[in-house]
């Protein structure tokens, strides 16, 4: 009969054949799992420096003179 060595190999290689299928998924999640995880160790750390500035994307608004503003009033 089978070993107590052996049936841990079949184990194994049943185990391993039947992986193969989610393991796609497993590593999709797993990434995921870790830039969660990086991000909000990011917005962790910055929140403790609350003296540091802060850059947001976005549009460049250039200013005129503060007595020629001949933009849209609203």
């Amino acid at each position: 009969m089978f070993g107590l060595s052996e049936l841990a190999i079949i184990l194994i290689v049943v185990a391993a054949v039947l992986a193969v299928k989610k393991l796609p998924e497993l590593t999709r999640s797993a990434g995921k799992s870790a830039r969660i995880l990086k991000s909000e160790a990011r917005a962790a750390r910055d929140a403790d420096e609350p003296g540091t500035p802060r850059v947001i994307q976005g549009e460049t608004v250039e200013r005129g003179d503060p007595g020629t503003d001949t933009g849209p009033r609203g």
